[in-house]
């Protein structure tokens, strides 16, 4: 890839270059050049909006045939099988070994009450206070929280509030956490298209987050706050899947959902003053760069 993605990996403070999945298909369709300009943003906006298009590419992941990728995408992406609750060999298809779990001891909890956790595996960007930044990701750029949330009412109880932006890889293990003790309400759908949230696509149009399909779950915490919880899905995402059970008491760490094949995001609001993210989150963010975090890390002190 001819722009180089670079992140802060939070384990040892380095900054790091990402090995894209798929890196020439995105190079073409969100790169600078004059055929990118030409071909590949219109040819991405309009497989975006077939959503057969990528319904049809998880399907193809579902497969038998595609077990086949399974040894060189690990080789090549150096994941680490020691961490797989299954053998990998006995995943019967690319997209079972996409959705696969992990040890419990791969990813622990991070002890302490008043402590949300980080609730995927993935690259992350942090928002003390939505009100007083300049842009999400873009400079100068905001996503209008109304739209997001397809609610006013609810938007403006959040637009003071704390932001949490998480993108999963496909290289990621892709299950995704509750942040803290709470009582999951039921997850809505916002729908939408199945844009790219690659960050090359992100830096052409930070909307993306407001046009993709969404779905959206309150989080009833013992404060009585209530945490949004936004799962978003992208170009190749066959499905969102919810394994909790709305109106359950959970404990941090506990599963609440997946995603099938794809790069994909989550989204989490917090009402103002209910958080405080830790300072080297804030400071990845502050220099503009992503921050790779792990399931199950601190994300801050409630």
């Amino acid at each position: 890839m001819k722009e180089p993605i670079y992140y802060i990996d939070r384990a040892t403070g380095s900054r790091c270059k990402e090995l894209v999945y798929g890196a020439r298909a995105i190079q073409l369709l969100y790169g600078d050049t004059i055929l990118s300009k030409l071909f590949g943003a219109p040819l991405a906006y309009s497989l975006a909006r077939i959503p057969f298009f990528s319904a049809f590419y998880g399907y193809l992941q579902n497969r038998p045939a595609s077990r086949k990728k399974i040894a060189p995408f690990i080789n090549t992406f150096d994941i680490d099988t020691k961490e797989f609750a299954d053998d990998p060999n006995s995943f019967c298809s690319f997209n079972a070994f996409f959705t696969r779990k992990l040890k419990p001891a791969a990813r622990p909890i991070a002890q302490g009450e008043s402590t949300a956790i980080i609730p995927a595996d993935g690259r992350y960007l942090f928002y003390q206070n939505i009100d007083q930044i300049d842009g999400f990701v873009v400079k100068g750029e905001k996503f209008n929280l109304t739209t997001l949330l397809e609610d006013s009412a609810l938007a403006d109880q959040y637009a003071k509030g704390s932001m949490v932006i998480a993108r999963l890889c496909p290289t990621d293990y892709h299950r995704y956490h509750f942040p803290c003790d709470c009582i999951p309400g039921k997850s809505e759908l916002i729908n939408g298209w199945l844009y790219s949230v690659n960050p090359m696509a992100i830096k052409k149009d930070i909307h993306i987050f407001t046009q993709n399909k969404r779905t959206l779950c309150l989080l009833d915490t013992k404060s009585l706050a209530k945490v949004l919880f936004l799962e978003i899905g992208a170009t190749f995402v066959g499905a969102i899947h919810q394994s909790y059970t709305p109106f359950q008491s959970y404990a941090k760490g506990a599963e609440k959902g997946f995603f099938s094949f794809g790069a994909s995001s989550l989204i989490m609001l917090f009402p103002p003053d209910y958080i405080r993210f830790d300072q080297d989150l804030l400071d990845a963010t502050a220099q503009q760069l992503e921050i790779k975090c792990l399931m199950g890390q601190s994300l801050g002190q409630i």
